[in-house]
């Protein structure tokens, strides 16, 4: 049995872990009504404007003519994969990396070259390792601020590669936040845009006729580059909400954990005090007997 300075000196650790983790989950928790409330408004918006332009080009009349819809041979792709800057947050970072995994080994299956673009100093330090091309620059900076011109600036450069056709398809992996207890992890198909999957021309029971002014050509022109833009930035936001979510759940496990084994070792402290007395007690009434 350990001794009671062994008890007592693991009691006072594991209260100094307590109040760590507690601190931080009270961190997290405050961060995350921030995020909840940056992709709140977000999230919305970038749906309604997606489903406008699905409705609008499903509508027109005609081939849809954008150099963003080309769907041609995959010979190169580039995986955009988002994690966190930080750790401490349960398998948020490693489910990302998983997934990364699994997209790449699939891409190169099919004698597809890959480049991974990371957002996440955990992801970019695991890409490195994979000896992945294109990982020098972890665009680690857009999580700390996330700002709308930064990530429209990101979608361009990825959207002109695409243009110039030095890269043949895009994806995303990220994580999407669903609720505090729930994020889910999505893999989707950046570019080229996809019709195939248009929802219903069926609002309501009527059939969505739009008035267009000056040209359909102008409205794809305009509408498609800015859908691109802000996907961007809600992926953006959406993990940066599950990352805190997930840090709130790891910090708030690590607090019940230390609380439990904080009653075990008290329990233990009580028991190895308990005994020393009785010892002592023994040997004075012993003792009184010689």
């Amino acid at each position: 049995m350990a001794s009671l300075k062994e008890v007592k000196n693991r009691i006072n650790s594991v209260t100094s872990t307590r109040k760590i983790t507690s601190a931080m989950k009270l961190v997290a928790s405050s961060k995350l009504h921030k995020a909840q409330a940056a992709i709140g408004s977000m999230l919305p918006y970038e749906r309604q404007l997606s489903a406008i332009m699905s409705r609008f080009v499903g509508g027109m009349q005609g081939e849809i003519s954008s150099p963003y819809t080309e769907a041609r041979p995959v010979s190169k792709a580039v995986v955009v994969a988002i994690s966190s800057n930080s750790s401490l947050c349960g398998a948020f970072n490693s489910n990302v990396v998983k997934e990364m995994s699994r997209v790449v080994a699939e891409l190169k299956a099919t004698g597809t070259e890959v480049e991974v673009l990371t957002i996440g100093t955990k992801v970019s330090e695991k890409a490195r390792r994979m000896s992945l091309a294109g990982t020098d620059e972890s665009h680690a900076a857009l999580l700390d601020h996330p700002a709308y011109s930064e990530a429209a600036q990101l979608a361009a450069k990825l959207m002109e590669r695409y243009v110039k056709k030095e890269i043949d398809r895009v994806l995303l992996v990220y994580h999407h936040y669903k609720n505090t207890a729930v994020q889910e992890l999505w893999s989707e198909t950046f570019l080229p845009v996809d019709f195939s999957s248009v929802e219903e021309q069926e609002t309501m029971g009527r059939h969505l006729d739009y008035i267009i002014e000056p040209s359909q050509e102008a409205i794809v022109e305009q509408l498609i580059p800015r859908v691109l833009h802000l996907k961007i930035y809600t992926a953006l936001l959406d993990s940066l909400a599950s990352e805190h979510a997930a840090r709130v759940i790891a910090m708030q496990v690590a607090t019940d954990n230390a609380d439990e084994l904080l009653g075990e070792l008290t329990l233990m402290y009580n028991k190895t005090r308990q005994a020393a007395i009785t010892a002592e007690l023994l040997d004075i009434v012993g003792a009184s007997f010689q």
